[in-house]
């Protein structure tokens, strides 16, 4: 079984960002062994993305990497 990068875009007002209160919620390609693997490859694919680059001082980002049946 992989892990799946999911990316969350939510107010840094919430006190625990979730894919039910995220702002936004972006199902990413990346497909990972490992959670550390997981997680970096995400952040380097929101980094190439316009949401990383265009962050609004009042966003904040979470990676969330889930189980993934092939």
């Amino acid at each position: 079984m992989t892990l799946a990068a999911m990316i969350l875009v939510c107010s840094v007002s919430l006190s625990d960002c979730t894919t039910t209160n995220a702002d936004m919620v972006i199902d990413t390609p990346i497909r990972s062994a490992s959670p550390v693997t997981c997680l970096m490859h995400a952040q380097a694919y929101l980094a190439g993305t316009s949401i990383g680059r265009n962050m609004l001082p009042g966003e904040r980002i979470k990676v969330v990497c889930v189980r993934h049946r092939n």
